[in-house]
C-alpha cells in the first residue's frame, strides 16, 4: 500500500480533490485533522496545539492503514500530512516541534500532489493567510524539494487536477511501502 499526501497552502481544492481521488480509487482518505481539533477548543491555538495536531493526524492516518489493507487497494489518500503542520509552526512561531520535523523525515510517503492556489479564495473562520497564497505555495515546494520528496503541481480547473493526479498516481505502479 502506498500513501499520497494531497497538499498546499488554505483554500487550494485539497479536500476537495483527496474525497475524489478515494472515490476514484475506491480507498478511504484521510481528512485533515487540524479542522476538528480548531473547532473544539474553547481558546485560541498555541504553538504546543500544532504537536497535537501532528499526533492526531497521524495516529488517524495510521488507524486508517489497517482498513485499507481489508479493502486490499494499494493506496491511502491523506488530506495534508506533517509536512503542513510544520511549515504552519515556521510560518506562524519561526519554529517546528523536534518531533514533526523528525517525523516529517521518516512517515512514508510515495507522492505529495502539491495543489496550487490558482483558484479563488473561500472564506473559512479556520484559515489565516488568503493575502499570501503564492507566497506559502514557494514555501511549500521548496520544503518539499529540500527534503527530497517527490511530488507533482496540480493546476487548474477541479477535472484538470484530477486527470493529473490520477496519471500520477498510476504512474506509481499501485505497489510500495505503505
Amino acid at each position: 500500500m502506498q500513501r499520497i499526501v494531497v497538499t498546499g497552502p488554505e483554500s487550494s481544492g485539497k479536500t476537495t480533490l483527496a474525497a475524489a481521488l478515494a472515490t476514484h480509487y475506491g480507498t478511504v482518505w484521510v481528512p485533515e485533522q487540524s479542522r476538528p481539533y480548531l473547532h473544539t477548543l474553547q481558546r485560541p491555538y498555541e504553538e504546543g496545539d500544532l504537536r497535537r495536531i501532528g499526533e492526531q493526524q497521524v495516529h488517524m492516518e495510521d488507524e486508517l492503514v489497517e482498513t485499507v489493507a481489508m479493502l486490499r487497494t494499494p493506496w491511502i489518500i491523506c488530506d495534508t500530512d506533517l509536512i503542513t503542520i510544520r511549515i504552519w509552526g515556521e510560518e506562524k512561531y519561526g519554529r517546528s516541534d523536534p518531533w514533526i520535523v523528525q517525523q516529517t523525515g521518516q512517515r512514508p510517503y510515495a507522492l505529495w500532489l502539491l495543489c496550487a492556489p490558482d483558484m479563488p479564495w473561500e472564506p473559512d473562520p479556520l484559515r489565516e493567510n488568503p493575502n499570501d497564497r503564492d507566497r506559502l505555495f514557494d514555501v511549500y515546494e521548496r520544503t518539499l524539494r529540500a527534503l527530497g520528496k517527490p511530488y507533482v503541481i496540480m493546476r487548474g480547473a477541479h477535472a484538470e487536477r484530477m486527470r493529473d493526479a490520477v496519471r500520477a498516481i498510476d504512474a506509481l505502479g499501485g505497489v510500495g511501502r505503505g
